[in-house]
């Protein structure tokens, strides 16, 4: 099975062990500033207070949900019926049913008292090495410099051919096969949303470390630690309230969210996290 349906198997066991908290509400940023990087998660809100994120700038997304959000969430809605559209074939349904199955998760959790360890870099705790050559999915541009000073070669997967190149120990390339040859890789967690881990993980196969990180980092761990992925770092909402007044406003977080760092050997399992739930 693929990652969403093994997913939506988990979020039903969920559901059949306790009762989940329907939706609250759908919370939306303000449309982003030309070229800037805020205002590009959406959150939704279930009753007990649990958010679930996810990225709406995937194609007409956000326009779409500004123009009319409550076509699409109300208050009382079944978060696990909005959790089935995630295997959507339709951007926009996927976007809503993703933030489902991340607020879903969050739910898990809080109810069963676990949080995932605190992370101690921003890089995923890849530790670059000289010589290494790591490899980015996603344009993570602040920390390139950083990469490089470590003495790694860095190669990017971009989906852009204008900024196919090599300068300054950065290759950047549109075809994920030179990413095989990669020893770690760096990957954003919209891979998550629009369905390309799973030929991501399979272009990579041979790396040491694979790394998803992003705020929209969620949902049960265990199908992602079953097919290869090594750590996910996210960002875990320890003020709710101030970080929907920070999002609908357009602004960072800052201290209302801690950065996280998940790996396998950190993990609880799933069920162990429902059982502590009952």
């Amino acid at each position: 099975m693929s990652i969403a349906q093994d997913t939506l198997a988990l979020l039903r066991d969920a559901a059949a062990a306790q009762p989940l908290p329907r939706v609250r509400a759908l919370h939306l940023p303000p449309a982003p500033p030309p070229g800037g990087m805020r205002g590009e998660f959406c959150a939704l809100e279930l009753e007990d207070g649990s958010l679930g994120l996810s990225y709406v700038l995937l194609g007409d997304t956000w326009a779409q949900l500004t123009a009319n959000a409550g076509r699409h969430v109300q208050p009382g809605d079944d978060p696990l019926a909005l959790a089935r559209s995630y295997a959507s074939a339709d951007t926009l349904q996927r976007t809503l049913g993703f933030a489902a199955v991340n607020a879903i998760t969050r739910s898990v959790m809080g109810r069963a008292g676990w949080q995932p360890p605190p992370s101690t870099d921003s890089i995923g705790q890849l530790d670059p090495q000289p010589g290494e050559t790591i490899g980015m999915i996603g344009h993570f541009t602040p920390l390139l410099p950083r990469l490089v000073a470590r003495g790694a070669r860095v190669i990017v997967l971009e989906l852009r051919a204008d900024l196919v190149g090599e300068r300054d120990g950065v290759r950047v390339t549109l075809d994920p096969a030179e990413l095989r040859g990669c020893d770690k890789i760096l990957a954003t967690g919209t891979l998550l949303l629009n369905h390309t881990l799973e030929p991501m993980l399979a272009a990579c196969r041979h790396a040491q470390r694979f790394v998803l990180v992003g705020p929209s980092v969620g949902g049960p761990p265990d199908p992602l630690f079953a097919r290869g992925v090594t750590l996910l770092g996210g960002s875990w909402v320890d003020d709710p309230a101030a970080f929907l007044q920070a999002l609908k406003a357009g602004m960072p977080p800052g201290a209302s969210v801690r950065k996280f760092a998940l790996t396998a050997a950190d993990w609880p399992g799933w069920r162990t996290l429902l059982d502590a739930g009952r």
